[in-house]
């Protein structure tokens, strides 16, 4: 069995390699009558499109997305809405030294395991130009959750965090990093450009708040709201870790420090819920949400494509080393950034349309 979808009621398929001639999604239980045209779908994509900048890929890719079905007259129709998203800058020949050994840190060998072959090209599906199609699915989620603002954005490239007091989200959108503290942003042009220039590479941690989840989203057990979420961020190629509001972090707090404490809304009317005086929780608490913004932390490790040779094996088993050429991002957490986004509306509007299901 193979699992190229996600999600439940609002559902998305994933489909095309790397170095294929294109890659897409197929959303499948999007309600009909939303506007849905390629403009609005297309400024997600190029906060995603790589060659933007010296910090990523120099691989060159319009990224420009075709809606192929389910919207007529500017409307969603209620059918499965398929994008296309063409590729026009591959450069398979870059790729030929490695078809035959296993890229250390890759998913080749894991591959060449499970299915007796492997795209090498890029690595295929493995690879992080897949995640275009989700960025282009998570702009039709957003149509879904009017109500939410999401945002997401870099908290720390290769060890070096952001500072809190310093945070400004007007300054995310000014800088190549997706960073809201100008000094750390200053930091890591320096950081980033020495490892592009050395040929290595940088993990970093992407930060993602949704504001304007009202409190219900989600369900008890097998369909909490903060396990999709962990989920659906473990899903996006390069992604090691996930945390929801304090994660690991909660482990070294008492109870007294974890508390959520509560206390009447402004007013003190019935119905309008609780004051939270924290959120440790991360906005969901036993699977469901409460109202509180949506925190998750997403742990990007460091491409592992870099030109520092690496032991590994060929496909006969025979020793060698590994030089990966190319064009690779120094730090792919930085693109990674509007598919966490885009990943994180998936869910929650999968979750509303589940919550209105069962509770109209």
């Amino acid at each position: 069995m193979s699992w190229n979808s996600f999600g439940r009621v609002f559902r998305f398929t994933t489909w095309g390699e790397s170095h294929g001639p294109a890659l897409g999604a197929v959303v499948d239980g999007c309600p009909p009558g939303l506007d849905l045209a390629e403009g609005d779908i297309q400024p997600w994509l190029d906060a995603r499109k790589p060659g933007q900048n010296k910090f990523t890929t120099q691989r060159k890719e319009p990224d420009q997305v075709r809606i192929l079905s389910g919207v007529f007259e500017g409307l969603t129709t209620g059918t499965p809405i398929s994008l296309m998203i063409e590729n026009t800058d591959q450069r398979s020949k870059d790729y030929s030294e490695i078809s035959q050994a296993y890229r250390p840190g890759h998913a080749d060998y894991a591959y060449d395991a499970k299915y007796g072959l492997r795209d090498y090209r890029g690595g295929g599906r493995s690879s992080a130009r897949e995640t275009a199609a989700r960025v282009a699915a998570g702009a039709v989620a957003r149509l879904v959750i009017p109500e939410v603002r999401i945002l997401a954005y870099v908290a720390e490239i290769g060890g070096d965090a952001i500072d809190p007091e310093c945070f400004d989200v007007d300054e995310i959108g000014k800088n190549p990093f997706w960073c809201p503290d100008p000094a750390a942003a200053m930091r890591w042009e320096a950081l980033v450009d020495d490892a592009r220039k050395a040929g290595s590479s940088l993990g970093a941690v992407v930060e993602c708040v949704a504001s304007g989840v009202p409190a219900g989203w989600g369900a008890p057990i097998y369909a909490k709201l903060d396990a999709d979420l962990a989920a659906g961020m473990m899903g996006i190629n390069a992604v090691k870790g996930v945390e929801i509001g304090d994660g690991f972090g909660a482990a070294r707090l008492s109870g007294e420090q974890n508390a959520d404490p509560m206390r009447p809304s402004v007013g003190g009317e019935p119905g309008n819920g609780p004051r939270f005086e924290a959120n440790h929780a991360g906005g969901i608490a036993g699977g469901i949400s409460t109202g509180q913004p949506v925190v998750c932390r997403v742990a990007f490790k460091p491409t592992s494509s870099i030109l520092t040779p690496v032991p590994s094996i060929t496909r006969d088993g025979e020793a060698t080393e590994v030089r990966t050429k190319g064009r690779h991002d120094p730090c792919v957490g930085i693109r990674g950034t509007p598919v966490v986004e885009a990943m994180m509306a998936l869910v929650l509007a999968d979750h509303k349309l589940l919550h209105r299901a069962q509770c109209g």
